[in-house]
Order: structure tokens, then C-alpha cells, then sequence
């Protein structure tokens, strides 16, 4: 049995980014740049107005008030506005071209009208209202480097390119497989006798698919060799990840490591000195990963949070130090002292502050709803009183 430090070492050893794809725009959303993303144009490509107003020369404003004819108008999308003659002006509007010998776009709250003729009685001020050709980027430029997260705001710059398709890593494919014969699925439990609807697998699957995974198949088993060898078979041919939840203990129907001896398991670690937890693995097969986690909800949703959110996170291309942002809290209501084994309780942020808390049951259910963070005790830490610091994760 090893430590919790040591195994999340050997977990991120494997959590490196998969192959790169192509993708159209439309669908990198929330995906990782396998490449920098280069402009293929400046932007703007032409000088613009940035705001609704009158293109002008200052030298014909030299002297006000002054009556300047409107040459011409540029909407934004014109692509053919004229030079602007001297003693003239243009009607601009945002994003508008802006014509070739105009100075400053004069804000329409300031100019009057009268007909065709533009009324000018204020002179220009520091503030020109142009966008420069380029002055956003140049064509070449990089927008966004390899490795960049595409979330909303990235997404914008990415559009921005003016490119249709985008180099990203590829999302790993995962399978979940919850085992054990008295797990029915949900809204069938109280119709079969002896039956718990099962829980873990929809957990499991959603945060997978939080930390950018691709949930291709989430299956339920019964405890029956021949039935779990097959699936593992299947898992094994689908997936860059399988994710067992129950049967990695020592019960006489725990199979979750055996189903998979056939093709070659390799295991990486076989227990962690943690609670809950304590009978999480970690192994390869046939190329596979397999991350086996404890059946009991709680302790599965734990050791899914600290081993397999950082490992999928790396397996898409982002930095797994970022599912891993530890951090200082006060606490609002004491803690006892810890056991043998480094501990990770939940707790609720409460006040600016966090508490435990009170159910810390490995097999609850309703508990997990209401946890915010996972609170990290030491191994023999000592008790703690409301007031002190504990070190917190986002759970």
C-alpha cells in the first residue's frame, strides 16, 4: 500500500496528452489547441470608425462653425469607400470603413444636420475614434499558442483567424463499468427485490465529461466472471480509459482486477493509505488505462476526484495542475484528530470559512450533494479547533 502523494505521482506520469485532430470551429469548444493558431489576416483589415459619427479632415475644422457637404457613407462591410475629398466629410457608422485622408470620426451627439450638410461647431478632440488598420493583429500573428483551454472568451479569438477548422487534442474515449449483482438501474431498484439503483457510474460519468473526457459507454454488470471478462474485452478495444467503480476489494465476488488478468493487466498501484479510498488501483491493459475505484459512493466520487479529474484533464492536453488547486481555509467548526491514514473529509464553505461535514459515511449518497471540498488531513494529524487552517480542493 503507498502513500497518496506517491500515487497521484504515478497517475500523472500517465496523464499526457493523446494525438491531435482536426475539428471545425463549431465544435472546439472547450477543446486544446494542438497547435499555435496563427492569423491569416490583419484585423482590422482597413481602417474603421469606432464609433456612429462623420469621418473628417481636422484642417477643414479649422475654423467653426463649420458646413461640410457628406461626400459619401460607409456602412460597416463596405469595402469600396472613396478617398475623402478636402472640405467634405463622411457619414461613418461602428466598424464602418473609415475613407483614405480623414483624421477623426466626430461623434453624431455633436454634429448637427441640415440636409446633405454635415454642422460642425466643436473642433476634434485627442480621442480620433479610428481603429488602425492591424491595430487588433497582423496576419502571422499568434492569437492563441498551443495548449490553450478554447473556452468562451478563446473561442472569439479563435473565430477571429478567420480559420474553418482547428488542430486539438483529441478527447480520450472513456467506459465506465459498475459492477456488482445488486446494483439495478435507476427507477427499476424498488421493482426488483434486493436491488439499490445504481448511482456511482452517473457521477462518475459526468465529471469525467466536466474535466473534457468523452463518455463513449457506461455499462452495468453483474458479478459473473465470464460476463465481466467480455466487457473488459469490449472496454479494452473502445477506450483510452476504463473506469471500473465496485468490486476492488477482497470479497469473494470482487472481480474488477481479475476481469481484466486475461489481457495482459499490468498494475501500476493495488491500494492507497487513504480514507475513503483505501481499495483504489491503478493499472494498464492491452494499452488501456484502468482506474478501479471503491463501489461505496462516497469513497468512489473521493478517488475519482483526486486521481481520475487530473488523469483526464492531462489526457486532453490541459494542465492537470489545475484540477489539483489545494488551498488554505479557515475552518468554521473544529475537527478531531486523524487516524492511521491521510484522510480526505468533506466539507461545506460556510461564512467565508469551511466546516466538515457531519456525515462522513463512505457509503452516503445524500451527503455528496451538499459537499463543497474535499478537506485533507494527515496521517495521526492532530485535532483542529473553528478558527485554524485546513487545506481545501474544490470537490
Amino acid at each position: 500500500m503507498i502513500d497518496f502523494d506517491t500515487a497521484l505521482a504515478l497517475v500523472l506520469t500517465e496523464a499526457r496528452a493523446l494525438p491531435c485532430e482536426t475539428v471545425a470551429l463549431a465544435a472546439a469548444a472547450d477543446r486544446v489547441l494542438a497547435a499555435d493558431l496563427r492569423a491569416r489576416g490583419d484585423a482590422p483589415r482597413a481602417a474603421v470608425s469606432a464609433m456612429d459619427g462623420y469621418a473628417v479632415r481636422d484642417t477643414d475644422l479649422a475654423t467653426l462653425p463649420a458646413r461640410l457637404p457628406i461626400a459619401t457613407v460607409a456602412f460597416a462591410g463596405r469595402a469600396d469607400v472613396p478617398s475623402l475629398p478636402a472640405g467634405t466629410c463622411a457619414r461613418v457608422f461602428t466598424g464602418g470603413p473609415v475613407p483614405h485622408g480623414a483624421d477623426s470620426v466626430m461623434v453624431q451627439e455633436i454634429v448637427g444636420r441640415d440636409g446633405d450638410l454635415a454642422l460642425f461647431e466643436v473642433p476634434p478632440g485627442p480621442a480620433t475614434h479610428i481603429r488602425a488598420a492591424g491595430s487588433d493583429f497582423r496576419a502571422g500573428d499568434t492569437l492563441l499558442p498551443a495548449g490553450t483551454l478554447l473556452g468562451f472568451r478563446a473561442m472569439v479569438a479563435a473565430a477571429a483567424a478567420d480559420v474553418a477548422d482547428l488542430s486539438v487534442v483529441r478527447r480520450p474515449h472513456i467506459v465506465i463499468l459498475g459492477t456488482g449483482d445488486e446494483l439495478a438501474e435507476p427507477g427499476q431498484a424498488f421493482e426488483t427485490p434486493g436491488s439499490i439503483p445504481e448511482s456511482v457510474s452517473f457521477g462518475v460519468a459526468a465529471l469525467a465529461r466536466q474535466c473534457g473526457g468523452e463518455v463513449v459507454e457506461r455499462r452495468r454488470l453483474t458479478d459473473t466472471p465470464e460476463t465481466l471478462e467480455a466487457a473488459a474485452r469490449l472496454a479494452l478495444s473502445e477506450a483510452d480509459l476504463v473506469v471500473v467503480t465496485g468490486g476492488a476489494s477482497v470479497g469473494e465476488k470482487d472481480y474488477a482486477r481479475s476481469m481484466f488478468a486475461p489481457f495482459g493487466l499490468e498494475l501500476i498501484f493495488s491500494k492507497v493509505a487513504i480514507k475513503p479510498g483505501k481499495p483504489v488501483w491503478f493499472g494498464r491493459a492491452d494499452g488501456t488505462l484502468i482506474l478501479g475505484l471503491p463501489g461505496n459512493p462516497t469513497s468512489a466520487l473521493v478517488t475519482a476526484r483526486l486521481f481520475m479529474a487530473p488523469l483526464v484533464a492531462g489526457l486532453t492536453g490541459r494542465d492537470p495542475a489545475a484540477l489539483l488547486g489545494w488551498r488554505d481555509m479557515t475552518l468554521t467548526a473544529p475537527l478531531k484528530a486523524c487516524g492511521d491514514r491521510e484522510t480526505f473529509e468533506r466539507g461545506r464553505l460556510v461564512g467565508g470559512g469551511v466546516a466538515g461535514l457531519a456525515v462522513q459515511d463512505s457509503a452516503t449518497q445524500i451527503a455528496l450533494a451538499t459537499a463543497d471540498v474535499l478537506i485533507r488531513r494527515r496521517a495521526g494529524a492532530a485535532a483542529l479547533n473553528a478558527g485554524d487552517n485546513a487545506l481545501v480542493l474544490d470537490f
